[in-house]
């Protein structure tokens, strides 16, 4: 079944299924976390970051929401990008960029159940 979904403001509205979302998301929970290690010291607001990732994950927010951090969180975990994240002091700013964007954007919809898990997650 195609639908639209992901459509937010950083990701334009499109069709894609059922498929492509879950394959997304998939790919965000198998490699958020690695390169959350790599880019911890880069990354002053860490908690709200954490926290969106779990906004992302929560099946009872909106689809506009979630796929506004999809696109966001997918760009974070995908290597390519427009400043590679190997260089040293500006590799993660592109990433800092979009990611405080989207949070920002939908910073109504992380509640407190989502930070709250954000700092326990930061805690271990």
């Amino acid at each position: 079944m195609i639908k639209p979904a992901l459509d937010g403001e950083i990701l334009g509205p499109e069709m894609v299924d059922e498929e492509d979302q879950e394959r997304v998301e998939a790919k965000i929970r198998r490699r958020f976390w690695p390169t959350l290690r790599k880019a911890a010291r880069h990354i002053p607001f860490m908690h709200d970051l954490v926290a969106a990732y779990y906004c992302a994950l929560d099946p009872s927010v909106p689809w506009k929401v979630r796929g506004t951090l999809f696109g966001a969180l997918l760009y974070f975990v995908t290597p390519l990008d427009a400043i590679p994240d190997f260089l040293v002091g500006i590799g993660f700013t592109d990433d800092a960029t979009v990611l405080l964007g989207a949070i920002t954007i939908v910073a109504a919809h992380i509640t407190a159940e989502h930070r709250r898990r954000a700092e326990k997650a930061l805690a271990d």
